[in-house]
C-alpha cells in the first residue's frame, strides 16, 4: 500500500473526527465504561473539535493516507500539535506540545509513526529550537520508549479524564538545547 502525510485543512475535519475516535477507541476504548467512553469521544473527536483546531494556526495537524479506501483514499494515522496546555508549572507559552500521534493497527511498526512524529516536530521547531511536551498513558510503554529514544524523559505525572473516569498520564519533556 501507498503510505504519503499531509497536511490537514479544513475539508478534513470530518475525516480526522472518524480517525481520532477510531485510533482512540481500539488502542483505549476496553478501559472504559460505554458512557465515559462517548463523552470523551463526543468532546474531544468530533468534527467541531477538529473544524476549531485546523482554523487555528497555532495548531498543526497531518493525516497519513494510503489507497486502501472505498474512495480511493483510506486515512489510516494522524498527528496533532500546538501550543502546550499541560497542567504541569513549567509550561511556557512558547511552549510546544505534540498533542496526539495516533496509527491504525495495520500501518505500526513500519515507521510511519517516526515519519508523522518529525513532521510535527519540525513544524513546533519551525522557528528554532524550543522545548517540547507529550503526555503518555502510564500504560503505554512502547509509547514511553519511542519518546525517551527522541530525548523526552518524564517529569510529572498527572490525572488525564476520560468521561467520569482519570488516567494517570506521564508528562514528557525535551528541553530546547
Amino acid at each position: 500500500m501507498a503510505l504519503a502525510i499531509r497536511r490537514a485543512n479544513s475539508a478534513d475535519a470530518g475525516a480526522l473526527a472518524r480517525i481520532g475516535a477510531e485510533t482512540f477507541t481500539l488502542t483505549f476504548g476496553h478501559l472504559y465504561r460505554p458512557e465515559d467512553l462517548a463523552a470523551f469521544l463526543a468532546e474531544s473527536h468530533s468534527e467541531a473539535a477538529y473544524s476549531a483546531l485546523l482554523a487555528d494556526p497555532r495548531y498543526g495537524v497531518w493525516l497519513l493516507e494510503d489507497g486502501a479506501g472505498s474512495d480511493g483514499t483510506r486515512v489510516a494515522g494522524f498527528a496533532v500539535a500546538g501550543p502546550c496546555s499541560l497542567p504541569h508549572p513549567d509550561v511556557a507559552a512558547t511552549d510546544g506540545e505534540l498533542k496526539r500521534l495516533y496509527l491504525l493497527p495495520d500501518v505500526q511498526n513500519g515507521g510511519w509513526g517516526g515519519r508523522l512524529f518529525d513532521e510535527a516536530i519540525g513544524w513546533l521547531q519551525r522557528e528554532g529550537r524550543r522545548r517540547i511536551w507529550i503526555s503518555v498513558w502510564s500504560e503505554n510503554f512502547g509509547a514511553q520508549r519511542f519518546y525517551g529514544r527522541h530525548g523526552f524523559a518524564k517529569v510529572a505525572e498527572y490525572e488525564f479524564p476520560v468521561g467520569e473516569q482519570r488516567d494517570i498520564e506521564f508528562m514528557y519533556r525535551r528541553d530546547a538545547g
